[in-house]
């Protein structure tokens, strides 16, 4: 194997490597903002846990995050708006990233 193909195996893994991070920094982030939703509503316990997990499934509907808030904002009804939850959401991404990493 040669240098040239030894980096690029580098890279290659390196690419997956982060791939699978940011999708796991992306469900734990859903995950809490459906735990914070859920305290809006009035849920707790595994209830509140069960409403988080259908945040979190609601994101694989298409790519990016905005199924996701159309989610939140439509069982909100009108108790919050979508910039203040894609706000929350830009703040627990932070939050998600630095769990993941701490469990490395």
């Amino acid at each position: 194997m040669t240098t040239f193909d030894d980096r690029e195996s580098a890279f290659e893994n390196k690419f997956a490597h982060d791939e699978e991070m940011n999708f796991k920094a992306e469900a734990r982030c859903n995950k809490l903002l459906g735990l914070w939703a859920a305290e809006l509503l009035g849920k707790s316990g595994d209830e509140a846990d069960e409403y988080a997990k259908t945040v979190v499934i609601a994101d694989f509907e298409e790519a990016g995050h905005e199924d996701v808030v159309r989610k939140v904002v439509a069982d909100l009804e009108g108790k919050i708006t979508s910039d203040e939850i894609r706000s929350k959401r830009a703040e627990l991404l932070v939050i998600a990233k630095e769990q993941i990493m701490q469990e490395l």
